[in-house]
């Protein structure tokens, strides 16, 4: 007569959390609840200032100078917009704003990914030197260069003109930096099978590692871009006609004659802002992917 084995259930046993692991908030309430409450109280402490400059610029600006500490001192009115507007040239200086910095971003990005190319799969004597000079250029402070770039101008005959404000600013070893880090990073097997298929240099860097860093070179573009929107010191500086100037150039000019106007300078600051709100809002997925993915908004 056979014995029969008894049988053996298997019992599961509680996953243990690994050592090390992140905080998950699924697991409990309180968490959820502590994180939301963290982040809330940060939105609400980033968009008090920018919430107070609205209320500032729709008042009068006696209601503005009255005593008081609520932001909302009497009706709303529309006038420091009225006036900033009569007094400047807005829509031409928002032109000349949108495009020097879409040709700054386009020529930057360009010459930049080629430096970084050049950098990460050149092979050609003084290249360690060259980078070296490109990485120590990052820490030369911009406020440097401007008299050695003004006379740059005055000898080429370019002051009031839109190259005297664009090609200074085309110059980012930072960018250049960045990408070719991000270009170590790209296997070169692809690279090689592309060239025995008989694609040339120019052709593996176009067809091969630009779509393989999009993520990097979106990056790059936007954080440049909004850069040469918000210059104000060099085209400050390089222009002098009024068609020329740019809009946080131009909003700058517009001053009244009775001191400091604080709904008109709060007013000219939004007005400034609003394309940059714009920009933020149609591509805030790829702003948000890029910077998540690529890491840039900690450098």
């Amino acid at each position: 007569m056979s014995a029969t084995a008894p049988t053996v259930r298997s019992r599961r046993l509680p996953r243990r959390a690994a050592t090390g692991s992140p905080l998950l908030l699924r697991h409990g309430r309180l968490p959820r609840v502590l994180a939301g409450t963290v982040l809330a109280v940060l939105a609400a402490v980033w968009l008090l200032p920018l919430l107070w400059a609205v209320a500032t610029s729709v008042q009068s600006e006696q209601d503005v100078a009255s005593p008081g500490l609520s932001p909302f001192k009497g009706p709303f009115t529309a006038e420091a917009f009225r006036r900033i507007l009569d007094r400047g040239n807005v829509t031409l200086w928002a032109f000349n704003s949108l495009l020097i910095a879409g040709l700054v971003t386009v020529i930057t990005v360009t010459v930049s990914a080629l430096a970084a190319y050049g950098f990460s799969r050149g092979v050609f004597r003084g290249r360690r030197a060259l980078l070296g000079v490109t990485v120590a250029a990052i820490m030369v402070p911009p406020q440097l260069l401007v008299v050695p770039l003004f006379e740059q101008m005055l000898l080429f005959n370019l002051v009031d003109t839109y190259a005297a404000v664009i090609l200074p600013q085309v110059v980012a070893p930072m960018m250049v930096f960045i990408l070719k880090r991000f270009f170590d990073g790209i296997p070169r097997e692809l690279e090689d099978a592309a060239r025995i298929d008989g694609a040339s240099e120019f052709r593996v860097f176009r067809s091969i590692v630009l779509p393989l860093s999009r993520p990097i070179v979106a990056a790059v573009a936007i954080f440049v871009f909004i850069g040469a929107w918000n210059n104000f010191m060099w085209p400050f500086i390089v222009t002098n006609d009024p068609d020329l100037m740019t809009l946080p150039v131009g909003l700058a000019t517009v001053k009244d004659a009775f001191g400091i106007q604080y709904a008109q300078s709060m007013a000219s600051a939004l007005l400034a802002a609003l394309p940059l709100i714009g920009v933020f809002l149609l591509f805030q997925r790829r702003i948000v992917d890029s910077v998540a993915t690529t890491g840039l908004g900690g450098s």
